[in-house]
């Protein structure tokens, strides 16, 4: 269930529209100030760091400061009117992890999207795949979008079975494109055409 909460402005214009998609399990919404400094924790404080092993474990990320930070999320905005680029993943109010998606070749309605759960409670017990669905379901709804996909490597098999549950198709394999500890993995590209999503969940 996907729900809208408007702020009206003088005169009664609405200029802003916070999005919420409710799920069983999970909540998506978007992000406030307090949950900034939460992400900024998980990001950079947390001494584990185990969402990193997964998530693009071969980017090298440079530490920010909180005010950095907190500025490149105020720099996030929409892919499309009232479609947010990013939205959070909450559980009873608890922020988890979040959703995202970026343009690869908006000329060509070509939209990568991406999910990453930093609370490793919630790791294995279904809510990223169910956060994952109500991202992708949210998205194809909200938009006219032809195709949304993602991107991961080999030895992530957790985000390739998520992307697979849903309906996502393996579409490339480059070999050896990745490097973690010191091994060479593959590259992964899956996705999903909007008539596919469309057979598997009619309403």
């Amino acid at each position: 269930m996907v729900k809208f909460s408007y702020v009206n402005g003088s005169k009664g214009a609405i200029v802003f529209i916070m999005v919420k998609v409710i799920g069983k399990k999970v909540e998506l919404r978007e992000v406030n100030e307090k949950d900034i400094d939460v992400l900024y924790y998980w990001k950079f404080e947390d001494d584990k760091q185990e969402a990193k092993k997964w998530n693009g474990p071969y980017i090298p990320e440079v530490k920010k400061t909180k005010k950095e930070y907190q500025e490149i999320w105020k720099s996030l905005n929409e892919i499309l009117p009232g479609v947010p680029n990013t939205l959070i993943i909450s559980v009873k109010d608890k922020l988890i992890g979040t959703v995202s998606s970026y343009w690869v070749d908006k000329n060509t309605n070509w939209l990568e999207t991406g999910i990453v759960i930093y609370d490793t409670t919630y790791w294995n017990g279904g809510y990223g795949t169910e956060a994952y669905k109500l991202w992708i379901n949210f998205l194809f709804n909200s938009t006219d979008l032809h195709r949304l996909g993602m991107s991961t490597w080999s030895g992530n098999l957790r985000m390739i079975k998520v992307a697979s549950k849903i309906g996502m198709k393996e579409e490339a394999r480059i070999r050896d494109a990745r490097i973690v500890d010191d091994k060479y993995f593959d590259a992964i590209k899956m996705g999903m055409l909007r008539r596919e999503w469309e057979e598997l969940y009619p309403n």
